[in-house]
Protein backbone atom coordinates (compact mmCIF):
# COMPACT_ATOMS: atom_id res chain seq x y z
CA UNK A 1 0.00 0.00 0.00
CA UNK A 2 1.49 3.34 -1.05
CA UNK A 3 1.68 6.14 1.50
CA UNK A 4 -0.09 8.72 -0.66
CA UNK A 5 -3.00 6.40 -1.41
CA UNK A 6 -3.22 5.43 2.26
CA UNK A 7 -3.36 9.11 3.25
CA UNK A 8 -6.31 9.68 0.94
CA UNK A 9 -8.06 6.73 2.59
CA UNK A 10 -7.16 7.97 6.07
CA UNK A 11 -8.40 11.50 5.48
CA UNK A 12 -11.50 10.38 3.61
CA UNK A 13 -12.63 7.62 5.93
CA UNK A 14 -11.47 8.81 9.35
CA UNK A 15 -10.25 12.42 9.43
CA UNK A 16 -12.88 14.07 7.23
CA UNK A 17 -15.62 13.42 9.84
CA UNK A 18 -13.24 14.75 12.52
CA UNK A 19 -12.60 18.13 10.93
CA UNK A 20 -10.26 17.06 8.11
CA UNK A 21 -7.05 17.88 9.99
CA UNK A 22 -4.45 16.06 12.06
CA UNK A 23 -0.96 16.60 13.50
CA UNK A 24 1.93 15.03 11.62
CA UNK A 25 2.68 12.77 14.60
CA UNK A 26 -0.87 11.40 14.51
CA UNK A 27 -0.62 10.72 10.76
CA UNK A 28 2.51 8.69 11.41
CA UNK A 29 0.84 6.76 14.25
CA UNK A 30 -2.25 6.05 12.16
CA UNK A 31 -0.32 4.64 9.20
CA UNK A 32 2.13 2.58 11.26
CA UNK A 33 -0.30 -0.40 11.55
CA UNK A 34 -0.29 -0.50 7.73
CA UNK A 35 3.52 -0.92 7.74
CA UNK A 36 4.05 2.57 6.30
CA UNK A 37 7.15 4.20 7.79
CA UNK A 38 7.33 7.79 9.01
CA UNK A 39 9.64 9.05 6.19
CA UNK A 40 7.20 7.73 3.58
CA UNK A 41 4.32 9.49 5.33
CA UNK A 42 6.14 12.83 5.39
CA UNK A 43 7.17 12.51 1.75
CA UNK A 44 3.60 11.72 0.71
CA UNK A 45 2.23 14.65 2.75
CA UNK A 46 4.66 17.05 1.04
CA UNK A 47 3.59 15.76 -2.34
CA UNK A 48 -0.10 16.20 -1.50
CA UNK A 49 0.59 19.79 -0.41
CA UNK A 50 2.26 20.53 -3.76
CA UNK A 51 -0.71 18.99 -5.59
CA UNK A 52 -3.25 21.12 -3.70
CA UNK A 53 -4.85 18.39 -1.56
CA UNK A 54 -3.48 19.48 1.84
CA UNK A 55 -2.42 22.74 3.50
CA UNK A 56 -0.15 23.12 6.55
CA UNK A 57 -1.85 24.24 9.78
CA UNK A 58 -0.67 24.90 13.32
CA UNK A 59 -2.56 22.68 15.79
CA UNK A 60 -2.48 22.41 19.57
CA UNK A 61 -0.42 19.22 19.29
CA UNK A 62 2.04 20.75 16.82
CA UNK A 63 2.30 21.16 13.05
CA UNK A 64 -0.33 19.37 11.03
CA UNK A 65 -2.16 19.29 7.71
CA UNK A 66 -5.72 20.06 6.71
CA UNK A 67 -7.75 19.14 3.64
CA UNK A 68 -8.25 21.82 1.01
CA UNK A 69 -11.73 22.66 -0.30
CA UNK A 70 -10.90 20.75 -3.46
CA UNK A 71 -9.89 17.69 -1.44
CA UNK A 72 -13.03 17.82 0.70
CA UNK A 73 -15.19 17.87 -2.42
CA UNK A 74 -13.36 14.93 -4.01
CA UNK A 75 -13.36 12.85 -0.82
CA UNK A 76 -17.05 13.49 -0.17
CA UNK A 77 -17.84 12.36 -3.72
CA UNK A 78 -15.72 9.26 -3.21
CA UNK A 79 -17.39 8.47 0.12
CA UNK A 80 -20.84 8.67 -1.48
CA UNK A 81 -19.73 6.08 -4.02
CA UNK A 82 -17.87 3.86 -1.55
CA UNK A 83 -20.85 3.64 0.80
CA UNK A 84 -23.44 4.07 -1.98
CA UNK A 85 -25.36 6.72 -0.06
CA UNK A 86 -27.00 7.82 -3.30
CA UNK A 87 -28.67 5.29 -5.59
CA UNK A 88 -30.25 7.38 -8.36
CA UNK A 89 -32.79 5.69 -10.58
CA UNK A 90 -32.14 5.40 -14.31
CA UNK A 91 -34.57 6.87 -16.82
CA UNK A 92 -33.08 5.11 -19.85
CA UNK A 93 -30.99 8.13 -20.87
CA UNK A 94 -27.22 8.18 -21.35
CA UNK A 95 -24.93 11.19 -21.09
CA UNK A 96 -22.98 11.17 -24.37
CA UNK A 97 -19.79 13.22 -24.85
CA UNK A 98 -18.03 13.81 -28.17
CA UNK A 99 -14.67 15.53 -27.67
CA UNK A 100 -12.29 17.28 -29.98
CA UNK A 101 -8.99 15.62 -28.99
CA UNK A 102 -6.54 17.89 -27.14
CA UNK A 103 -3.24 18.59 -28.78
CA UNK A 104 -1.05 16.79 -26.24
CA UNK A 105 -1.26 13.06 -25.60
CA UNK A 106 -0.64 13.64 -21.90
CA UNK A 107 -3.74 15.86 -21.71
CA UNK A 108 -5.84 13.18 -23.39
CA UNK A 109 -4.57 10.54 -20.95
CA UNK A 110 -5.36 12.76 -17.97
CA UNK A 111 -8.87 13.56 -19.23
CA UNK A 112 -9.52 9.90 -20.02
CA UNK A 113 -8.49 8.86 -16.50
CA UNK A 114 -10.77 11.47 -14.91
CA UNK A 115 -13.74 10.56 -17.11
CA UNK A 116 -13.25 6.91 -16.18
CA UNK A 117 -13.22 7.84 -12.50
CA UNK A 118 -16.45 9.80 -12.99
CA UNK A 119 -18.15 6.69 -14.41
CA UNK A 120 -17.79 7.23 -18.15
CA UNK A 121 -17.01 4.43 -20.59
CA UNK A 122 -15.23 4.88 -23.89
CA UNK A 123 -16.86 4.13 -27.26
CA UNK A 124 -13.76 5.43 -29.04
CA UNK A 125 -10.85 7.77 -28.51
CA UNK A 126 -13.13 10.83 -28.28
CA UNK A 127 -16.61 9.43 -27.51
CA UNK A 128 -17.67 8.75 -23.94
CA UNK A 129 -20.92 7.57 -22.39
CA UNK A 130 -22.33 7.31 -18.85
CA UNK A 131 -25.68 6.23 -17.41
CA UNK A 132 -26.01 9.63 -15.73
CA UNK A 133 -24.35 13.04 -16.20
CA UNK A 134 -21.54 14.09 -13.88
CA UNK A 135 -21.53 17.76 -12.90
CA UNK A 136 -17.72 17.85 -12.90
CA UNK A 137 -17.43 17.15 -16.64
CA UNK A 138 -18.10 20.70 -17.84
CA UNK A 139 -15.52 22.42 -15.60
CA UNK A 140 -13.01 19.61 -16.23
CA UNK A 141 -13.14 19.96 -20.01
CA UNK A 142 -13.29 23.76 -19.87
CA UNK A 143 -10.18 23.89 -17.69
CA UNK A 144 -8.39 21.59 -20.12
CA UNK A 145 -9.47 23.76 -23.07
CA UNK A 146 -11.24 20.83 -24.74
CA UNK A 147 -14.08 21.59 -27.14
CA UNK A 148 -16.91 19.08 -26.84
CA UNK A 149 -20.53 18.35 -27.62
CA UNK A 150 -22.90 16.80 -25.09
CA UNK A 151 -26.08 14.86 -25.74
CA UNK A 152 -28.81 13.19 -23.71
CA UNK A 153 -29.17 9.94 -25.65
CA UNK A 154 -31.52 6.96 -25.59
CA UNK A 155 -30.92 3.75 -27.50
CA UNK A 156 -33.38 3.13 -30.33
CA UNK A 157 -33.43 -0.60 -29.52
CA UNK A 158 -34.42 -0.02 -25.90
CA UNK A 159 -32.88 -1.89 -22.96
CA UNK A 160 -31.47 -4.68 -25.15
CA UNK A 161 -29.60 -2.19 -27.29
CA UNK A 162 -28.50 -0.23 -24.23
CA UNK A 163 -27.08 -3.41 -22.67
CA UNK A 164 -25.09 -4.10 -25.83
CA UNK A 165 -23.78 -0.54 -25.76
CA UNK A 166 -22.70 -1.02 -22.15
CA UNK A 167 -20.70 -4.13 -23.07
CA UNK A 168 -18.84 -2.06 -25.67
CA UNK A 169 -18.08 0.80 -23.31
CA UNK A 170 -17.05 -1.25 -20.25
CA UNK A 171 -15.31 -4.59 -19.79
CA UNK A 172 -17.93 -6.11 -17.52
CA UNK A 173 -16.41 -9.60 -17.67
CA UNK A 174 -13.11 -8.33 -16.27
CA UNK A 175 -14.94 -6.23 -13.66
CA UNK A 176 -16.95 -9.29 -12.58
CA UNK A 177 -13.75 -11.29 -12.10
CA UNK A 178 -12.31 -8.44 -10.01
CA UNK A 179 -15.37 -8.49 -7.75
CA UNK A 180 -15.14 -12.26 -7.38
CA UNK A 181 -11.46 -11.90 -6.45
CA UNK A 182 -12.29 -9.20 -3.92
CA UNK A 183 -14.91 -11.38 -2.26
CA UNK A 184 -12.57 -14.38 -2.06
CA UNK A 185 -9.57 -12.39 -0.83
CA UNK A 186 -11.46 -10.40 1.78
CA UNK A 187 -13.38 -13.41 3.07
CA UNK A 188 -10.04 -15.10 3.70
CA UNK A 189 -8.39 -12.01 5.20
CA UNK A 190 -11.29 -11.13 7.49
CA UNK A 191 -11.72 -14.64 8.88
CA UNK A 192 -8.01 -15.30 9.41
CA UNK A 193 -6.92 -14.27 12.94
CA UNK A 194 -4.26 -11.55 13.03
CA UNK A 195 -0.84 -12.54 14.43
CA UNK A 196 -0.64 -11.41 18.04
CA UNK A 197 2.92 -10.14 17.58
CA UNK A 198 1.89 -7.66 14.89
CA UNK A 199 -1.40 -6.51 16.43
CA UNK A 200 -1.47 -6.89 20.23
CA UNK A 201 -4.23 -4.29 20.52
CA UNK A 202 -7.68 -5.55 19.36
CA UNK A 203 -8.72 -2.04 18.37
CA UNK A 204 -5.57 -1.60 16.31
CA UNK A 205 -6.15 -4.97 14.65
CA UNK A 206 -9.73 -4.00 13.76
CA UNK A 207 -8.55 -0.63 12.45
CA UNK A 208 -5.90 -2.24 10.23
CA UNK A 209 -8.34 -4.87 8.92
CA UNK A 210 -10.97 -2.26 8.13
CA UNK A 211 -8.42 0.07 6.55
CA UNK A 212 -7.26 -2.69 4.18
CA UNK A 213 -10.87 -3.59 3.40
CA UNK A 214 -11.77 0.00 2.48
CA UNK A 215 -8.52 0.40 0.54
CA UNK A 216 -9.30 -2.68 -1.56
CA UNK A 217 -12.91 -1.58 -2.11
CA UNK A 218 -11.82 1.92 -3.08
CA UNK A 219 -10.05 0.58 -6.19
CA UNK A 220 -13.47 -0.07 -7.71
CA UNK A 221 -14.06 3.71 -7.82
CA UNK A 222 -11.73 3.72 -10.82
CA UNK A 223 -13.28 0.67 -12.47
CA UNK A 224 -16.99 0.41 -11.73
CA UNK A 225 -19.32 2.96 -13.41
CA UNK A 226 -22.10 1.93 -10.98
CA UNK A 227 -24.48 0.96 -13.73
CA UNK A 228 -28.18 0.63 -12.96
CA UNK A 229 -29.37 -2.97 -12.34
CA UNK A 230 -31.25 -2.98 -15.66
CA UNK A 231 -27.92 -2.81 -17.52
CA UNK A 232 -26.03 -5.41 -15.48
CA UNK A 233 -25.85 -9.16 -16.13
CA UNK A 234 -27.92 -11.49 -13.97
CA UNK A 235 -26.34 -12.60 -10.67
CA UNK A 236 -23.87 -9.71 -10.81
CA UNK A 237 -20.93 -10.52 -8.43
CA UNK A 238 -20.61 -6.89 -7.45
CA UNK A 239 -23.78 -7.29 -5.38
CA UNK A 240 -22.28 -10.00 -3.16
CA UNK A 241 -19.04 -8.04 -2.90
CA UNK A 242 -20.93 -4.93 -1.75
CA UNK A 243 -22.85 -6.92 0.87
CA UNK A 244 -19.60 -8.34 2.25
CA UNK A 245 -18.01 -4.90 2.34
CA UNK A 246 -20.98 -3.29 4.07
CA UNK A 247 -21.23 -5.99 6.74
CA UNK A 248 -17.56 -6.02 7.72
CA UNK A 249 -17.01 -2.26 7.41
CA UNK A 250 -19.87 -1.74 9.87
CA UNK A 251 -18.71 -4.54 12.19
CA UNK A 252 -15.15 -3.19 12.46
CA UNK A 253 -16.09 0.48 12.66
CA UNK A 254 -16.51 0.95 16.46
CA UNK A 255 -13.12 -0.58 17.33
CA UNK A 256 -11.42 1.27 14.47
CA UNK A 257 -12.92 4.56 15.70
CA UNK A 258 -11.59 3.94 19.18
CA UNK A 259 -8.07 3.44 17.82
CA UNK A 260 -8.28 6.59 15.68
CA UNK A 261 -9.51 8.67 18.62
CA UNK A 262 -6.64 7.43 20.79
CA UNK A 263 -4.07 8.30 18.12
CA UNK A 264 -5.55 11.78 17.79
CA UNK A 265 -5.25 12.25 21.53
Amino acid sequence: MQARSALFDLYGDHLRPRGGRAPVAALVRLLAPLDIAAPAVRTAVSRMVRQGWLVPVRLVDGPGYQLTVRAVRRLDEAAARIYRTEQPSWDGTFDLLVLEPPGRRADLARISATLTYLGYGSLGATTWVAPRPADEVGPLLAEAGVVYERFAATHAAGTAGASALVRRAWDLANLARAYEGFTADQTDALTRPAPVATAPDPDEAAYAARFRLVHAWRTFLFRDPQLPPALLPARWPGTAAAELFDAHAARLRPAADRFVDRCLG
